[in-house]
């Protein structure tokens, strides 16, 4: 049986989409299962920087140049040691957390980005699928072919937004977007940023399945859901489980009075 595949497709710029695709694959690895994060975010090649070393092959050569090469070329395990280390804790997870990223050069990134290699990143996908019990796709806002690829061949498709006004509006104009390739969006995540809000947004959640609470924006402090168990890996599991339709057996911490009332 092939793993569920979800595209997590941003509604801006910045929306904290990559973030978020690192952190649900480091709680499934948490939770003792294989989870790939799938970078067809081609342009800002953000997924790149949660690996560590030297990246070699990756996404954009495996639907270009090398064809032929299997998954594994352009695989590299999400660094989960620094975020587990600074809280004074090491992340061992069970199961494995990896990336597809891609860092490119300008000419093979415009060959990715083409009709032809889409249909190939579809495959990727598809080759992801037989190999991790669940596969996450990096996607940034409808516009392009290889997002088109990811929402296509996903079986879910979350769209994520900043929880604000303007990540309210957004989220609607790519709901549109995403009809217009013949695909629908199947769920929503807003991402806070503004810790001090708390993870509630009056008036700006409507119409949003998750929000995410407000966490440490610095890349060498992801991924949180290695090791913790406070209100945003709560919600973050909410999510896992409704995007991917699998139940978690990790012990989470109950909400304080002060998040009750806050919620």
């Amino acid at each position: 049986m092939q793993a569920t595949t979800l595209a997590l497709v941003g509604a801006t710029g910045g929306a904290g989409t990559t973030r978020t695709a690192v952190e649900l694959a480091a709680l499934g690895a948490r939770d003792g299962r294989d989870v790939v994060v799938v970078d067809a975010a081609f342009t800002t090649q953000g997924l790149s920087e949660y690996v560590s070393g030297r990246i070699g092959t990756d996404l954009t050569a495996l639907v270009t140049d090398e064809t032929d090469a299997p998954l594994s070329a352009a695989t590299h395990p999400i660094d989960v040691g620094p975020a587990g280390a600074a809280r004074g804790e090491e992340a061992d997870p069970p199961g494995r957390a990896d990336a597809v990223p891609a860092r490119a050069p300008f000419e093979r990134l415009a060959r990715a980005k083409t009709a032809e290699a889409a249909q190939k990143l579809e495959r990727r996908i598809d080759e992801a699928a037989t190999a991790y019990d669940a596969v996450v796709v990096d996607a940034a806002p409808v516009g392009s072919n290889e997002v088109v690829a990811a929402v296509t061949a996903a079986d879910r498709v979350e769209a994520v937004s900043p929880a604000t006004r303007h990540g309210r509006d957004a989220l609607q104009r790519l709901r549109g977007r995403i009809a217009d390739v013949g695909e629908s969006v199947d769920g929503s995540i807003a991402v806070a940023r503004d810790a001090r809000a708390g993870s509630k947004r009056e008036g700006l959640d409507d119409g949003v399945d998750t929000v995410l609470p407000a966490v440490d924006p610095a890349i060498e402090r992801a991924p949180t859901a290695a090791t913790d168990a406070g209100e945003y890996v709560r919600a973050l599991a909410e999510t896992y489980e409704r995007a991917l339709g699998a139940s978690l057996g990790i012990e989470l911490e109950e909400p304080g009075l002060v998040e009750r009332l806050r919620s």
